[in-house]
């Protein structure tokens, strides 16, 4: 089992490994210059504006757990995409060929069920103006 993960945990070791001695050698090497300009939060090179913790409208909250939601039920298409096949033969794949007569309908209506019920939360936040930024 164990023999399986070495290449992940060779991996994992190295980047621990490299960004500790990054930091420690950036810290050994480099002396610290503090300034007022470096001390100020950088925001795309503009000057800072206001305070930070400025009440922000519930609309831009909304809209990104809206995205959120969407986004990540989408992706939930990417590996229906990739066993679409499997999804589709009512009988075990011989040499990734679907037998003649054993092709199902299962894998597309499930995407179909999957998709009218993104559609019906899509619709029902385009009702309720969740998506209107007034």
């Amino acid at each position: 089992m164990l023999r399986t993960y070495f290449p992940v945990l060779l991996l994992l070791g190295f980047v621990i490994m490299n960004a500790v001695l990054m930091l420690g050698l950036s810290h050994l090497v480099l002396r610290p210059r503090p300034t007022p300009v470096k001390q100020q939060p950088y925001e795309s090179g503009m000057p800072p504006l206001g305070d930070a913790h400025e009440r922000f409208s519930v609309k831009f909250y909304m809209v990104a757990v809206l995205f959120i939601i969407f986004d990540i039920e989408t992706v939930f298409m990417i590996p229906w995409g990739a066993y679409y096949r499997q999804l589709s033969c009512s009988v075990p794949m011989v040499n990734d060929i679907c037998p003649a007569g054993q092709i199902s309908l299962f894998g597309l209506s499930e995407m179909i069920v999957f998709i009218v019920i993104l559609l019906v939360g899509f619709i029902y936040v385009w009702k309720k103006g969740a998506l209107q930024w007034d």
